[in-house]
């Protein structure tokens, strides 16, 4: 890693963070919240979504609200208006939200259904906007600006939350601890020029009592998603700058306490600040270059965008599977998202997506849930994992073109007494070399068009 002048540049770049070192990790000690993170990582796979007013504009969220941030973040921001105006009109997408054909039922049933274990959905990005039915802001899905507020599901957090629990799911509530639309945090007049960047307006320590006000309207938030809206299993918490080593303490560790007085097993997961409230590693938009030995996953888009846009481009359900056989053999959890339409229908490229994604899982996912690290973990296009005294391999074809071997080289050297394909035979035969092992492929299997991996059991 480069070296980087500033806390806050190390923590973002052009809206992607960075990650924590597993060096740094600190495990609680809590045996519940240990038990609670054997749990987490026996579920590899959880949908991701990032949905607010600003999928009207077609765009990622919040960051172009931001102006150090205004070289990269305002690309999409095609209409000739100045700065303050186009902050304006986004902060006024709130007065024009009206997802009518919100369906969470259907958003949990095509996740349950198709092999995703919890659901990540953002209670309130750094734009500030709330998906739940606060009582700290006006500036809500339930406030009267809002059309939706008079519709039957406008606490869009808690129909969204019931939904996915009803099948199953676990809940983990994003929420950044940024917050770019109250006074107590972008004060206005308390920066020159309002030019702003992504932290404070303002010096905590010179201003302590506007700071206190912002870090109990913080606390106030987090209180109400973790006391009125059923259980959570994770705060998945956003903007890591936002920490006491950048001056901006909100003292995260008080509210998570009281928290945990109720919901015992609530996993903190303060992304990128490390120490005891980071009880999950979060790559974004990549993968560690080696196995990770802490509980981790990666957040990954679909597409190319976090927050839903009408002319964007899908990873293919092979380039996401393979992702998720990576993560996964290199000790992590994958958590895809997606972008809810305006509307509040997902678009139909993500709903085929996580369709395959489902159908290639009723098959092999015995190979990815509940697994943990095995050695090697990788070999020449394989990958592995083990769990309860079982080896999986998983041979990848980087395209349907691939040309498929009959014989598979596997780098195994522990004992082997038999080795199946998922979905197809048992009790291949194979050789034994220095190295590893020979597997051969029945004659059916050496199709034209490649599979997305050969899955192989191995004991």
């Amino acid at each position: 890693m480069s070296k980087v002048n500033s806390v806050e540049e190390w923590l973002v770049k052009d809206g992607v963070h960075n990650f924590s070192s597993e060096e740094d990790y600190v495990s609680p000690e809590d045996p519940l919240l240990l038990e609670r993170l054997e749990w987490f990582q026996d579920q590899k796979l959880g949908l991701m979504m990032h949905w607010g007013p600003y999928a009207q504009l077609s765009t990622d969220a919040s960051w172009m609200l931001c102006d150090h941030e205004a070289e990269w973040s305002r690309k999409c921001a095609d209409w000739d208006v100045d700065a303050a105006t186009l902050k304006q009109q986004y902060f006024d997408t709130n007065k024009t939200f009206n997802p009518i054909r919100f369906q969470p039922e259907r958003w949990a049933e095509l996740a349950a259904d198709n092999g995703f274990k919890y659901l990540t959905f953002t209670t309130k990005h750094h734009d500030g906007f709330c998906m739940w039915d606060t009582k700290t802001t006006d500036y809500r899905v339930t406030g009267e600006d809002c059309p939706f507020h008079t519709h039957p599901y406008a606490d869009i957090c808690r129909q969204v939350f019931d939904a996915f629990r009803a099948k199953g799911l676990g809940i983990s509530a994003y929420f950044s601890k940024a917050d770019w639309h109250t006074p107590s945090y972008w004060a206005p007049g308390m920066l020159a020029g309002e030019v702003m960047h992504r932290g404070s307006s303002y010096n905590p320590k010179k201003y302590p009592e506007l700071w206190e006000q912002f870090v109990q309207f913080t606390h106030q938030q987090i209180m109400e998603l973790l006391t009125d809206y059923g259980r959570i299993e994770m705060l998945w918490l956003d903007g890591g700058w936002v920490s006491a080593q950048n001056s901006q303490d909100i003292r995260l560790g008080e509210v998570v306490d009281k928290a945990r007085e109720t919901q015992p097993w609530l996993l903190a997961v303060d992304r990128t600040v490390g120490g005891a409230y980071e009880n999950i590693i979060t790559p974004e938009q990549t993968l560690p270059e080696k196995p990770v030995h802490v509980p981790w996953e990666s957040c990954i888009t679909m597409s190319k965008s976090w927050g839903f846009k009408y002319e964007d481009e899908y990873k293919s359900a092979r380039q996401l599977i393979h992702i998720l056989i990576e993560v996964v053999a290199k000790g992590g959890n994958l958590v895809l998202n997606v972008g809810p339409q305006p509307d509040g229908r997902l678009p139909h490229i993500a709903v085929e997506r996580i369709l395959e994604i489902g159908a290639w899982l009723s098959v092999h996912g015995e190979a990815i849930y509940g697994t943990r690290i095995c050695e090697p973990y990788a070999g020449e296009h394989c990958f592995f994992t083990q769990k309860e005294g079982t080896t999986y391999a998983m041979y990848l074809y980087s395209s349907e073109t691939t040309q498929i071997n009959q014989e598979i080289y596997l780098p195994l050297q522990h004992d082997i007494k038999q080795v199946d394909l998922i979905g197809s035979v048992e009790g291949l035969s194979f050789e034994r070399t220095a190295e590893g092992i020979i597997v051969h492929l029945p004659a059916h299997e050496l199709t034209e068009q490649a599979p997305i991996a050969h899955t192989f059991r191995i004991s």
